[in-house]
């Protein structure tokens, strides 16, 4: 491991060069091409990314201009990210999944007069949001767009740039060395969950400082020559972070997964020894594991659960173990939890879990099979990561303390406040929001907690999104809605019930489930958008409400719910990239019908 002095770091673009002069030929970044993982040196990395800032600079980018970033994770997005900075420009990331008007919003707020994007099929979206733009940019795309006619646009071939810069005036050592931590690195945009997207200036020494946290983290497990897989997208402040600068910091190489759907078997392939995620996925492989464990049954079905039983003794109440359970329990190891490791590669040092809360029962499933998942807590304006659980002290009920260099408090009302080099400059353009955020210093978070007696925060839930019934009672609704989507039958959830008297839902089934029941119900073949007004479906459906309102204080409990076949995604714009619901939206589109729960005492 060749980590850096996250002290004396001047810049994100100083450690990665100071990186790539120390590691040279040894691979950095690995992507799989024509079937088969292929390597890009440190060295050709670090040469990239200096043709690629000459190039920007041959174009007339000067410092401060903002460039807009469109791609799929690829070593493109990496050295696109270094070569902005290194001429001392602004990152602008976006998501792939964003629509024209998405792009619009950010072009227009930003400013950009520049824009990289990868494929044709991106490049499409975003030239039809330059053509609508203030100030329409200049695309460069990093693939052949293979257009016909001319769209209107300035455009440049990533190549044709790169070529640029190596005809221009080499001064970008020069550049890098005159950057300060205290320079805005990228502007990352929220994802929306409650409203339009607003712009987070993140400083070099705000990402630098995670850096340095998330290494004294997994300092305890021991870091050496770590592989990361990464496939959460890298315009997300978490995987930008932790999944990109943490691993340059520590000299790791770093396998871009080619999609979510190959992610079980790219984990075969590379055999990472760390990863990100966010709660969703771990709930989706929780789902199938346990689904491909009731298919196998017999014996198999058996041991894996008397290993998830025994595993959640041993983390729970692990004194009052028997020395017959503790026997069993390694063999169990060896017979069960060995199989399970080596369905995530077999070298997995640990999975850090962040971007929304994860449910106890899912991160309690994992630890009781041996896979270590931290769960850690933080958000877009502190670059994100407050806290994160250590691996010698997980405390699934909390997000762990505090990592280095984070000062943490918690305000009369109970609002967790973070202070440091990690929080944000501002919003861009918002000086209002910006106050109302930062305030003597505080960055205060919007979520609702308390530090437990070992100094953990435990977040309660989020305080812009906490219902407040008709009686006067604060409900979580992240809470309850995690126990629903827990249930095999119901794949999302949202909670629903301000200012009512109880609460109420909308579920969309598990179409999977869903299909099996319709099976064993002879009515195969049967589309989820007929079953969900069946009387029958809608009763199993219930049946899995009503379990989850065993669990339930009174104030939880879900007296009523609706169904739709329709899945919150972040094409309809119910979902965030993250898989965060955006309850603003859902309620736009659903909210007279979960009104009239209220009134129909059918359902």
């Amino acid at each position: 491991m060749a980590a850096v002095d996250y002290h004396a770091c001047t810049s994100l673009t100083a450690m990665f060069f100071q990186q790539a002069a120390v590691l040279g030929d040894k691979p950095m970044v690995w992507q799989k091409r024509n079937k088969a993982w292929t390597a890009l040196s440190w060295r050709h990395v670090a040469e990239q990314v200096n043709l690629l800032a000459r190039g920007l600079q041959a174009l007339g980018v000067t410092g401060g201009e903002r460039i807009l970033l469109v791609s799929e994770n690829r070593p493109e997005w990496l050295i696109a990210d270094l070569a902005i900075m290194a001429v001392g420009a602004i990152t602008v990331p976006a998501y792939t999944t964003n629509t024209v008007g998405d792009h619009l919003h950010l072009l227009n707020n930003s400013g950009a007069a520049f824009a990289i994007v990868s494929t044709r099929a991106l490049a499409e979206r975003v030239i039809a949001a330059a053509l609508s733009a203030e100030n329409p940019p200049l695309i460069i795309a990093i693939d052949p767009l293979g257009l016909r006619q001319d769209p209107g646009v300035q455009l440049r071939v990533w190549e044709d740039v790169l070529a640029l810069g190596a005809s221009h005036p080499d001064r970008v050592a020069e550049m890098v060395a005159a950057a300060r931590r205290s320079d805005t690195a990228c502007l990352i945009y929220t994802s929306g969950t409650g409203g339009a997207p607003k712009g987070v200036m993140l400083s070099h020494g705000a990402i630098i400082s995670n850096c340095r946290g998330a290494h004294d983290v997994l300092l305890l497990i021991g870091l050496d020559d770590e592989v990361f897989l990464s496939f959460l997208p890298l315009s997300h402040s978490y995987e930008h972070t932790a999944g990109q600068f943490f691993p340059i910091s520590i000299g790791a190489q770093i396998y871009y997964a080619e999609s979510v759907d190959q992610l079980s078997n790219n984990m075969l392939e590379v055999h990472p020894t760390l990863m990100t995620a966010v709660p969703r996925l771990y709930e989706m492989m929780r789902a199938r594991i346990i689904t491909g464990i009731e298919r196998a049954g017999g014996l198999k079905a058996k041991l894996f659960a008397q290993a998830l039983a025994l595993g959640i003794r041993r983390y729970e109440t692990p004194h009052a173990m028997n020395i017959i359970e503790r026997l069993f329990n390694r063999v169990l190891d060896l017979l069960v939890r060995r199989k399970v490791a080596a369905r995530f590669g077999g070298r997995l040092k640990a999975m850090v879990s962040g971007g929304a809360p994860l449910n106890y029962e899912v991160g309690l499933f994992f630890t009781a099979l041996g896979i270590r998942i931290l769960q850690g807590y933080g958000q877009t304006e502190s670059a994100p990561v407050i806290s994160c659980n250590l691996p010698n002290k997980v405390r699934l009920n909390t997000v762990g303390p505090p990592v280095p260099g984070v000062e943490v408090r918690i305000a009369e009302d109970g609002e967790i406040l973070v202070r440091g080099e990690l929080v944000m400059q501002g919003y861009w353009g918002d000086p209002q929001a910006t106050r109302q955020t930062i305030r003597d210093g505080w960055l205060h978070t919007g979520d609702v907690g308390f530090l437990d007696i070992e100094g953990n925060i435990q977040i309660t839930d989020r305080k812009k999104d906490i219902i407040v019934n008709s009686g006067g009672d604060n409900v979580s609704p992240q809470r309850v809605e995690g126990f629903l989507t827990l249930q095999p039958e119901i794949a999302q959830a949202m909670a629903f019930g301000d200012r009512r008297p109880h609460l109420v839902a909308l579920l969309v089934p598990d179409a999977d489930h869903a299909a099996r029941w319709a099976v064993g119900q002879d009515k195969a073949g049967t589309p989820l958008e007929q079953l969900i007004a069946d009387p029958a479906f809608r009763r199993h459906i219930g049946e899995a409400v009503d379990r989850v309102n065993r669990d339930l204080s009174p104030i939880e409990k879900v007296r009523r719910f609706t169904l739709t076949a329709e899945p919150f995604t972040v094409a309809n714009e119910m979902s965030t990239p993250t898989l965060k619901i955006r309850r603003h939206m859902i309620v736009r589109h659903y909210g007279q019908v979960l009104s009239d729960l209220y009134e129909d005492r059918r359902s």
